[in-house]
């Protein structure tokens, strides 16, 4: 059986999903925990649409799943069953015969303790006991407005060693007002959430984007690091400088002409996109990433979205099978330029027939290094031998 073969088997069996569109956080958790009423989970992912107040829910919580262990975050939209969706609550429980979790909360991180983060992250890794023949691997949600998952990766990659992570900035729609992550029913801003997992489940990392460089270059010549702030470019007012390279006025640049001329930043051989979240003031832009003095930023051009989607998404285990889910990490950006090329159905439609599920995000984490306008993902497949589920 090939990986194409294999899209229309049955659902996901090693995960159970569950979706409420009520606009009432006890109505929504009530709708959660009757479609999860056959589930036996290990722990519950809750993706967070911005309709609905983190407190309400976090009230609601201890009434609809009491003793149930739930993570989450809030999202800049969520990856459902249907595909892209804005305002669905989107609930992921892992059955507990196949994955055991352990956590940790850091707070605060901004500013980040490097020594702190690298000593409680070991400390959990020994704690948490490997069991033979099982796997780990880890997931990171960060608060999205922090400022700080460039160097929280960094203390990551050194605490967790050999054990690959995986992740999304926690989003607020398209407000950027608060993005919060979800542990032991509280909502918490200026945080990050780490989980180390462990499954009998095969898995693979999927991290792709669809930009390629231009000969078009520029420097930032004046920056606030610490904020993500260029003020100047090329020796010019940040905002008027881009808009002159990507041909456009200054009054017209917006999320959408930011996600389709994005900036990118070489690493070895490798291109790594510096997204631009919005215009601070009259002329700085602020960034999504890591950015300073005597940066040389590189302009992106664009491929084929949904072809590169098509490909990204299409992996299969050692016998060709496809993965029994995906859990999916996509930047809000990708999803911006989708939608106002009217190609918001067809992502979709590859996200059902790939089984992916997850959030929008205003950043991604991939092997130890935070991107944006990316793809991130973790595939999971069945257990090797055609043991059953």
């Amino acid at each position: 059986m090939t990986a194409v073969d294999d899209l229309d088997r049955k659902p996901a069996e090693a995960v159970r999903i569950a979706v409420s569109h009520a606009d009432d956080a006890a109505l929504a958790l009530a709708e959660i925990r009757r479609q999860l009423a056959t589930a036996r989970p290990s722990f519950i992912f809750l993706f967070v649409p911005n309709r609905l107040q983190p407190v309400e829910l976090a009230n609601a919580l201890r009434m609809s799943l009491p003793n149930t262990v739930v993570f989450g975050c809030t999202t800049a939209g969520q990856i459902t069953p249907r595909g892209y969706e804005d305002d669905a609550l989107l609930a992921i429980a892992f059955q507990r015969r196949h994955f055991r979790v352990a956590s940790i909360l850091f707070e605060p991180i901004s500013p980040v303790s490097i020594a702190d983060v690298v000593s409680q992250t070991e400390r959990l890794v020994s704690q948490f006991r490997a069991t033979p023949g099982r796997k780990r691997l880890a997931l990171i949600f960060a608060d999205g407005l922090s400022k700080q998952e460039d160097i929280l990766m960094a203390a990551l990659e050194a605490g967790l060693k050999d054990i690959p992570v995986f992740g999304g900035s926690a989003g607020d729609g398209l407000r950027f007002e608060r993005t919060q992550v979800l542990r032991n029913g509280e909502f918490h801003s200026n945080a990050a959430l780490l989980l180390l997992l462990e499954t009998d489940l095969p898995f693979s990392g999927l991290g792709f984007d669809h930009f390629q460089p231009t000969e078009t270059r520029m420097v930032v010549t004046r920056a606030v690091p610490e904020e993500r702030l260029v003020l100047e470019i090329n020796g010019s007012p940040a905002a008027e400088e881009y808009a002159r390279l990507v041909k456009v006025p200054v009054a017209e640049l917006s999320p959408t002409i930011f996600a389709e001329n994005p900036v990118l930043v070489r690493n070895r051989n490798l291109y790594h996109v510096r997204a631009i979240q919005q215009i601070h003031g009259e002329y700085g832009l602020t960034f999504l990433s890591a950015i300073d003095d005597g940066l040389l930023l590189t302009l992106g051009r664009g491929k084929e979205i949904i072809r590169t989607l098509d490909t990204g998404l299409a992996v299969s285990n050692e016998e060709g099978e496809a993965p029994d889910f995906i859990l999916g990490f996509d930047c809000y950006l990708r999803k911006l330029e989708i939608e106002r090329k009217g190609l918001g159905g067809e992502a979709s439609e590859h996200f059902r027939q790939r089984r992916v599920v997850g959030f929008s995000t205003y950043g991604e984490q991939h092997f130890g290094v935070h991107v944006n306008q990316t793809f991130v993902g973790v595939a999971f497949f069945r257990p090797k031998g055609g043991v059953p589920l």
